[in-house]
């Protein structure tokens, strides 16, 4: 099973860009999405950012992750 994360661009260099969630920075590649722009939230799958997503979207998702991993903590 695979699973791409929503993260939100930090800064681009080139066709890198530093992306941050949950106060986690990390180095990804803009090469399947050189139209993301500094603020805009992508999927991060295997360190390349594959889709932009609507801020909305991006941020229900990251709800719905850290519910999960509250959820998981109880367990």
């Amino acid at each position: 099973m695979c699973l791409a994360i929503p993260v939100r661009i930090k800064s681009i260099d080139g066709t890198d860009a530093e992306v941050e969630i949950g106060g986690t920075t990390r180095k990804t590649s803009l090469m399947l999405t050189p139209e993301a722009r500094v603020g805009d939230y992508v999927l991060l799958h295997a360190g390349y950012a594959i889709n932009i997503l609507d801020q909305a979207e991006a941020e229900e998702t990251l709800a719905i992750f850290a519910e999960m991993s509250k959820f998981m903590e109880r367990e």
